[in-house]
């Protein structure tokens, strides 16, 4: 034991695994949940022998640590965490923490929209080429739980703001930024500067031979770049081709130029539609071509990807009308992109906790697209007041069962009936996954 004593807040995936490194590395480690574990995190607890409570904090405990791991979903205006920092201890997330203990290449992908689904891309071309490959983050397995327990030479690591909040000498060797919009807002004080400032925190301790890919079109980006000028080589990409771009569209094709080389695809080889995934697939074949994937092993991984759960993820037809499952749709860009790419009247499922969010933003896809709304939430207001003189076709919906029978009433042959909520599960579901998995079970009973 080292003797340096470690309390990791909150008990979920991120918790428990870094429970589990910290024991690993020597450390005092105790864990503690202001709500109900699930079994199988508190049995895991008990296998390794960890201290824990649960359902609240014992915060003299606490405030004695010598440095705290914060589980991503507790915000720093927690009452708890003020008086953490008022006692001066450190608080680091598990990104942080996990990164001091491997060696491994660190490929990391943030932005508001499309990180679950780069990652999984990124992750699938480097296993497929046969790489010892882990993909951690914000998505499957904790980043600290495989760095104690398995041994890879990449990690590909999906990461929130949440989770970059919380890293201070963490370095990625491959940072991608996709795109910056308004998300979160809530978590933020409504700053939108204080968002920005979270997401940026990637290319932090970057250096000259470490890459750093971004969607070249986002203003919001390219202007955090001139202010930052991070140390990173920088790798943009974008539809068009501009003075320094890498990647782009051109004639039908992806072009990707990176290592003094180029690939080329036609568009309509690529497993994944629309165009958000061709920027997702830009910027993973920017990532192979650095890491010296072969062209053809990219090639076969760009056009047999089976996409991401809960993502545009084609439910069923019924009656000539096709459902879709865009649960991971969380804020509004989210959902402008999957109305973007239907080419079919739609029908839409809306609604849920907001986040601070300006619909705005899709009003005018909504006006051209949309034949009907169905606001699936306990408190539908800020969507009527903004929604009710655009659309001629509006319902409620208190649960998924009565939002996918009103949606099968409404909707016509060759229409579409799209879940694509803009908003958090969290007032009818558990999470999105919850919310995705009741409108499959529902599409599946018509």
């Amino acid at each position: 034991m080292n003797g340096k004593s470690i309390v990791v807040l909150g008990g979920g995936e991120s918790g428990v695994g870094s429970a589990i490194l910290a024991v690993k590395q020597g450390f005092n480690v105790f864990l503690s949940d202001n709500g109900p574990l699930q079994d199988k995190h508190r049995e895991t607890l008990n296998v390794y022998g960890i201290e824990f409570e649960e359902n609240g904090h014992t915060e003299e405990r606490i405030l004695r640590a010598d440095e705290i791991i914060k589980s991503p979903g507790i915000p720093d205006t927690a009452p708890l965490m003020q008086k953490v920092r008022n006692a001066g201890i450190h608080v680091i997330s598990e990104i942080e923490f996990a990164g001091r203990y491997t060696s491994a290449k660190m490929i990391c992908i943030t932005g508001s929209n499309g990180k679950t689904t780069t990652t999984s891309l990124i992750y699938h071309i480097l296993k497929s080429a046969g790489l010892n490959v882990g993909m951690a983050g914000n998505i499957g397995k904790s980043f600290a739980r495989q760095v104690a327990e398995e041994h890879y030479e990449y990690y590909v690591l999906e990461l929130s703001s949440f989770q970059l909040e919380g890293v201070y000498d963490f370095r990625a060797d491959i940072a991608v930024l996709l795109n910056i919009t308004p998300d979160h807002l809530d978590r933020y004080d409504h700053d939108m500067q204080h968002y920005v400032d979270a997401k940026m925190r990637i290319v932090r301790n970057q250096r000259m031979q470490d890459a750093f890919i971004y969607w070249v079109d986002d203003p919001i980006v390219t202007r955090e770049i001139e202010k930052l000028q991070p140390g990173a080589t920088l790798y943009p990409f974008g539809e068009q081709k501009k003075k320094n771009s890498v990647a782009y569209t051109e004639n039908g094709k992806i072009i990707i130029q990176a290592k003094e080389r180029e690939f080329t695809m036609e568009l309509e080889l690529l497993a994944l539609e629309g165009l958000h995934n061709v920027y997702n697939s830009l910027a993973s074949g920017i990532v192979a071509k650095l890491i010296d994937i072969s062209d053809e092993q990219l090639r076969i991984s760009l056009s047999d990807f089976k996409g991401v759960p809960h993502r545009l993820e084609k439910v069923a037809t019924v009656r000539g009308v096709q459902y879709i499952n865009d649960s991971k749709a969380t804020n509004v860009n989210s959902c402008w992109y999957a109305l973007q790419s239907m080419r079919a009247k739609t029908v839409l499922i809306l609604g849920g906790t907001d986040k601070g969010n300006d619909y705005r933003e899709i009003e005018e896809l909504v006006r051209t697209k949309v034949r009907a709304l169905i606001f699936l939430g306990k408190d539908n207001r800020k969507l009527h007041t903004f929604f009710d003189d655009k659309v001629p076709l509006i319902r409620e919906a208190g649960s998924m069962k009565e939002a996918v029978d009103t949606a099968y009433q409404l909707a016509e042959k060759g229409d579409v009936v799209l879940l694509s909520p803009c908003c958090a599960s969290f007032d009818l579901f558990k999470n999105y996954e919850d919310r995705g998995d009741q409108f499959r079970e529902c599409v599946r009973r018509l």
